[in-house]
């Protein structure tokens, strides 16, 4: 597969044809995290086509496509607590560090914007690079315990049952919009 250039692809959102090559990309883009030990994690599952077809009838996933209209990235939305919450973003090791993350969580951002919510919010592994370091400087901040909502707890406690070590995690928000 050729390296595509981030100036040849698109966000838009996920078509029902899409969505059966969203959980090889999720699995290819998992593969990073054997690279640093993680390899429970790089052999998680990914999201069942059906769970994924919820996200793209509501309208709340999106897709980044190249010239030949292949998904290279998604992202998945979840509305938690009044806020658009990434449930999973996934970028393709051949484009990974090109912006495709940054330009859908953006587009995120601004769909976010568009419904009045007033922030993002996500879950994600504290220490590894492309994860909270990397959302912190897209925008987002740590959120301490007095600060998660029900739904941040609750989605928390749901990674702590499907066997995630929560000492490793954090919540993360980022306003949007200017709202806080």
């Amino acid at each position: 597969m050729r390296t595509t250039e981030i100036s040849d692809l698109e966000i838009r959102l996920a078509g029902y044809n899409d969505l059966a090559a969203l959980p090889e990309l999720q699995l290819a883009a998992g593969e990073a995290f054997r690279g640093i030990g993680m390899t429970d994690v790089a052999d998680n599952p990914p999201q069942a086509v059906e769970e994924l077809a919820v996200y793209q009838r509501a309208g709340r996933a999106w897709v980044g496509v190249e010239f030949t209209d292949t998904p290279m990235g998604f992202v998945v939305v979840d509305l938690l607590d009044g806020c658009a919450h990434i449930e999973q973003v996934s970028v393709h090791p051949t484009v990974r560090g090109r912006g495709l993350g940054r330009r859908l969580i953006d587009h995120v951002a601004a769909w976010a914007a568009d419904m009045e919510l007033p922030a993002l919010t996500l879950s994600t592994f504290r220490t590894v690079p492309w994860n909270a370091p990397y959302y912190r400087r897209l925008g987002f901040r740590e959120l301490e315990g007095g600060q998660l909502t029900p739904g941040l707890r609750s989605a928390l406690e749901a990674e702590a049952h499907f066997g995630l070590d929560l000492s490793t995690r954090v919540c993360m928000r980022r306003s949007v919009g200017g709202r806080t």
